[in-house]
């Protein structure tokens, strides 16, 4: 199995626990939690000057991970996560009566119970497409298109949180648009893991930053398209509702913490210290390595689609799982080891998802305890 240095010595995390599970809750880096105490220090000092200086500190941080994205700055506005960007942008596009918003069977739940809301009160309704697991991006595209008439708005996963699927952004925007249809693009997953990952031309496109870039949690980004921006306001309305331009209006909503947001730039600079561009396949293959050793121990394989992402695997689990929930609380006390599980077509996968801090034993670990847990 392929040999990574974990670098324990950047994260603060139990060691006597395996963490395969990062695509859920993230882990934030030593020196990343040590600003991000010292800013909430900072600012239980003398809570007058933190506030007078937290405009200023959120553009040098919304600056910096604008420019991770290779987004736009003057259409990246800060929120607290992907979810609050998805409904962010169902707030400011129109969904008329009678129209349908279109999404498929891979859609993040939050991101589809935003549009199920927005569905129920315009009177529209929410219309699901179905595609098979290991549909290619042609059959994608040829399943989507047809739901498209009547259509107000497409919102679509750019890495699938169900099956770790990379969905063909791009050629689904080009088609949308097409149409007159706007597309909301769910890139909870696309920080880090997909360079440059705003660019497909999508009319809002949203993303965490506490999963891959190993940012604080409650750190996300919203890319807003040029035609949207003056038409786009935060979910609450704040003293800087009233800024003319998009970015700044999101900054500041009152009495938030905003320590996560200016100390998220540290991890991209711990992603840089670990050489992300050469980390990244590293952690893939050492992932696909060990997913087939977990799915050879419990008999099954691992779950196969046309695009996977870098670090999201899944497993197929022996029989169908009808509490989740137990069974991982269950492998965390036996096993201590924290993985995720999630269902699609009717089967059930334990989701891996490994990071900088994984190495091949944590692995073994799970093909060893697994198969006995279940039995």
């Amino acid at each position: 199995m392929t040999v990574l240095s974990p670098r324990p010595d950047l994260w603060s995390l139990d060691p006597s626990v395996v963490h395969l599970n990062h695509g859920s809750w993230g882990a934030v880096p030593r020196r990343t939690q040590e600003v991000l105490s010292a800013l909430r220090a900072e600012a239980e000092a003398n809570p007058m000057v933190w506030f007078r200086s937290v405009a200023a500190r959120l553009t040098v941080a919304r600056l910096e991970l604008a420019a991770f994205l290779q987004a736009d700055p003057d259409g990246f506005a800060l929120v607290p996560n992907a979810s609050a960007g998805i409904t962010a942008a169902f707030a400011t596009v129109p969904v008329p009566r009678g129209s349908r918003i279109v999404t498929t069977n891979h859609v993040y739940g939050a991101s589809r119970y935003a549009a199920e809301r927005v569905a129920r009160a315009q009177g529209a309704e929410l219309f699901v497409v179905d595609l098979p697991m290991q549909a290619d991006d042609d059959t994608v595209v040829a399943l989507i298109e047809p739901a498209l008439t009547g259509a107000s708005v497409l919102l679509i996963d750019h890495i699938s949180a169900a099956t770790g699927t990379i969905l063909p952004v791009a050629r689904l925007v080009e088609l949308a648009h097409d149409r007159g249809v706007p597309v909301v693009v769910d890139g909870a997953h696309a920080p880090a893991l997909i360079d440059a990952p705003t660019g497909d031309g999508a009319d809002f496109w949203t993303g965490n930053f506490h999963k891959w870039p190993a940012a604080p949690r409650a750190t996300a980004g919203l890319v807003v398209a040029e035609k949207w921006r003056q038409a786009s306001y935060p979910l609450i309305a704040s003293w800087s509702e009233y800024d003319e331009r998009l970015p700044e209006r999101f900054d500041m909503q009152g009495t938030q913490d905003y320590a996560p947001w200016i100390a998220a730039p540290e991890s991209l600079r711990v992603l840089a210290d670990l050489d992300w561009p050469v980390r990244r396949p590293q952690i893939t293959a050492m992932l696909e390595e060990g997913a087939r050793l977990v799915a050879k121990a419990l008999g099954t394989s691992v779950g196969e689609v046309a695009n996977a992402a870098p670090t999201l695997r899944l497993v197929e689990l022996p029989t169908a799982v009808t509490d989740a929930e137990a069974l991982k609380a269950h492998v965390s006390r036996e096993l201590q080891i924290e993985i995720t599980l999630t269902g699609f077509e009717g089967r059930s996968f334990v989701r891996l998802s490994a990071h900088a801090y994984n190495q091949p034993s944590d692995f073994e670990k799970l093909s060893v305890g697994l198969p006995r847990v279940l039995a």
